[in-house]
């Protein structure tokens, strides 16, 4: 998986105070995601995941924006996610390999604004 952002501040360009943007979550096993990942929520067992547009388990709707790098390649892993009230820029968003197209990520930065997650592109 490609590494665009390295930093939180390259991806995330405003937040709420007091953490009220972050959400404790736990990555599901069997991935190793990079800082600014767009999530999906896994419907059963309420686990995060790379977002995936094609899926049907929960994770094709955007849930969130990994705030730091998480290997669960072994077992389910904490981690730590934007889930509400801020804004992100949209070049520096990483996708799963499930996510090919534009409209794929169209469809994503639409799912994140539902939540709350602005999408801009940077200036």
């Amino acid at each position: 998986m490609p590494t665009k952002a390295n930093t939180l501040s390259a991806f995330i360009k405003m937040e709420a105070p007091q953490a009220y943007s972050r959400k404790d979550i736990t990555v599901a096993s069997g991935q190793n995601l990079a800082i600014g990942t767009v999530l999906g929520k896994i419907t059963t067992g309420g686990h995060y995941t790379a977002y995936d547009n094609d899926a049907t388990d929960g994770s094709q709707t955007a849930a969130g924006i990994l705030t730091a790098a998480v290997n669960a390649s072994a077992a389910d892993t904490a981690g730590v996610a934007i889930v509400r009230h801020a804004i992100a820029a949209k070049e520096q968003l990483i996708f799963g390999a499930g996510v090919t197209t534009q409209g794929e990520k169209d469809a994503a930065y639409v799912g994140l604004e539902a939540i709350g997650i602005l999408c801009r592109a940077t200036v």
